[in-house]
């Protein structure tokens, strides 16, 4: 018999709850939906505190064994059906502890590759970014806010885009002039990447102590980062459009990073 069999349990209302920012916030806490995504989190040194699981939707239990500390609840397929985000579900689904750190305590190696984004907050591209960055070996992927505020890294669609990368990538969110601060103390090359940008992607050094900003579509990034940028960079299109996608423009840009640096 599950241990979870009735939609109106306090537990399954609390994990409705953190559907919005507001809880999940006050609770320090993320959901992490899917095998395929918990099992990387895992790999990642995520130690949930709470896991869900449906009997009759699992292929095999395997996985509670990885999870010795947290509290373990089987449930329902109904009552999955009510916690899931997705619409075919695969009967996990865990509560672990929000991604993200302060910027100061994000780890660089000594010639570091730094992903930033300013502005993007849809879940999809923030997600296909942090796949495309743990793909690469990117040391941190930064999301730079022109106001106060920050990406909610916390948020289950972008853990599900992201495919659980966003738990394997340090991640940080942080307004824009402290991110450029920040680059300043670390002595980390701006480059900016921009249609107006004055060097071609293949003839900017990327083999140094690299941040590779991107912004959105729509506006691009803010003047601060022309401003103090240490080169604009433009990345060559042969057709008619004049932008990518963010999480496209990100990817061109780190494979070049990837190319150069061997």
């Amino acid at each position: 018999m599950p241990d979870l069999t009735s939609t109106a349990n306090p537990r399954v209302k609390n994990l409705v709850r953190l559907r919005t920012r507001r809880h999940r916030d006050a609770a320090g806490v993320t959901v992490i939906e899917g095998h395929d995504e918990l099992a990387l989190a895992l790999d990642a040194g995520v130690e949930p505190a709470e896991v869900y699981w449906a009997p009759d939707l699992v292929r095999s239990d395997a996985l509670l064994a990885r999870m010795p500390s947290a509290r373990v609840f089987s449930v329902t397929r109904e009552v999955f059906a009510r916690i899931a985000y997705r619409e075919s579900p695969d009967g996990w689904l865990a509560v672990a502890p929000a991604p993200g750190r302060p910027l100061d305590e994000l780890d660089l190696g000594p010639d570091p590759l730094v992903l930033v984004a300013e502005g993007v907050e849809k879940p999809g591209n923030v997600g296909a970014m942090l796949r495309t960055a743990e793909a690469c070996g990117v040391d941190a992927v930064v999301i730079a806010t022109p106001e106060r505020g920050g990406t909610d890294f916390a948020n289950p669609n972008v853990v599900r885009a992201s495919k659980g990368t966003v738990f394997a990538v340090p991640v940080a969110s942080a307004p824009t002039t402290e991110v450029l601060d920040w680059l300043d103390r670390r002595g980390i090359a701006t480059l900016v990447t921009t249609p107006a940008g004055t060097t071609g992607l293949a003839g900017t050094d990327l083999t140094g102590p690299t941040a590779l900003v991107i912004g959105t579509e729509a506006t691009g990034v803010t003047d601060a980062w022309l401003d103090r940028a240490d080169a604009t960079v433009v990345i060559p299109m042969r057709g008619r459009v004049n932008s990518l996608n963010a999480s496209i423009a990100a990817a061109v840009v780190l494979y070049e990073a990837v190319r150069q640096r061997g």
